[in-house]
């Protein structure tokens, strides 16, 4: 009987390696082998010098010296971050307010698809596009300096500004992703069970206390994710700032993001000094995003001494057994 209930069961789980098997090839294809190449690269010299090839020579840890202490990369961080903050912020509150508003029974909103549509629009649209749009619109001509002429005030050379280059950059970051945001943050809110809310609102609690200890707590693991990918999306910002500054980072290079940096080793081909950039950047978006992780993420609170009272018990059943 025994052997006859071994043949009928039929073990499917090779098929779930099976089934693996592109993803793992095309991960290892194009992220693993570039990832050891950067890695071993950056212990290299390797550049062109006019049409001439340099390298690659074996030099250590002089990219990485280099990249740290003879260059500019602590200001392009601070800038990258700076500009990341200054969109991010407003995009998590808008999005917030607005994934609230749509799922609130009680407003009774109308159109709610048609507005989630249009306000997830911008997403869809090229960063370039997007860039080019602005650039038009803020130029020393555009309609936005004409509009403030008209109306008596002095034209503002927004490219000039370190402020207004920044904003404009932060602008764009914002209406390109707060859709997208908005999405997620209703997804969450609408898997909370209502009950929990109608709980709390007869116990008195007020719309403010019900979001800060209901909405909030239950939401939290969607709250992490948003804010890993904005981090890893703004440490990674290129596109928007590069099209919009012309490649130079603005005034006074106050727009270069550390991507920017890396693109300018790329273009002038020197492939060891932007391998080393690059396994930076790796190492600082792990670090960042594994504290904003252990920070945020959701905690269970009874783990910890339910461990420790089993490791009680077993020690206790082990001294029992012994005697």
């Amino acid at each position: 009987m025994k052997n006859v209930k071994k043949k009928s069961a039929v073990n499917f789980s090779k098929w779930g390696y099976i089934f693996l098997i592109p993803f793992f090839g095309t991960y290892v294809f194009f992220s693993l082998i570039p990832l050891a190449s950067t890695f071993y690269n950056s212990f290299f010299e390797n550049y062109m010098s006019g049409l001439e090839q340099i390298g690659p020579n074996f030099v250590g840890f002089d990219n990485y010296k280099a990249i740290l202490f003879d260059s500019d990369l602590p200001k392009y961080a601070y800038n990258t971050i700076f500009i990341w903050m200054m969109g991010f912020v407003p995009q998590l509150i808008v999005s917030m307010l607005l994934a609230l508003w749509f799922t609130n029974i009680r407003m009774k909103l109308k159109f709610v698809n048609f507005f989630k549509t249009v306000i997830y629009m911008p997403n869809l649209i090229m960063a370039a596009a997007f860039s080019m749009l602005f650039f038009t619109l803020f130029s020393d001509i555009g309609p936005v300096n004409n509009m403030l002429v008209s109306m008596g005030f002095e034209p503002f050379d927004f490219f000039a500004s370190i402020t207004g280059n920044r904003s404009l950059i932060a602008l764009m970051n914002f209406l390109m992703w707060f859709g997208n945001t908005t999405i997620l943050l209703m997804a969450a809110v609408m898997g909370i069970d209502y009950s929990i809310m109608e709980a709390a609102q007869i116990d008195g609690a007020n719309s403010w206390k019900t979001f800060w200890n209901v909405t909030l707590p239950s939401i939290r693991p969607i709250l992490v994710y948003v804010l890993l990918t904005s981090l890893i999306g703004g440490i990674q910002m290129f596109d928007v700032p590069q099209i919009l500054t012309d490649g130079g980072g603005g005034p006074n290079r106050t727009s270069m993001t550390m991507i920017m940096f890396l693109n300018k080793h790329l273009f002038s081909k020197n492939y060891g000094l932007a391998g080393a950039l690059s396994v930076i950047l790796f190492f600082i978006t792990g670090i960042l995003s594994f504290i904003v992780y252990k920070n945020l993420a959701e905690r269970d609170p009874l783990a910890k001494p339910n461990i420790q009272k089993d490791r009680k018990k077993a020690r206790k059943t082990e001294k029992g057994g012994i005697q």
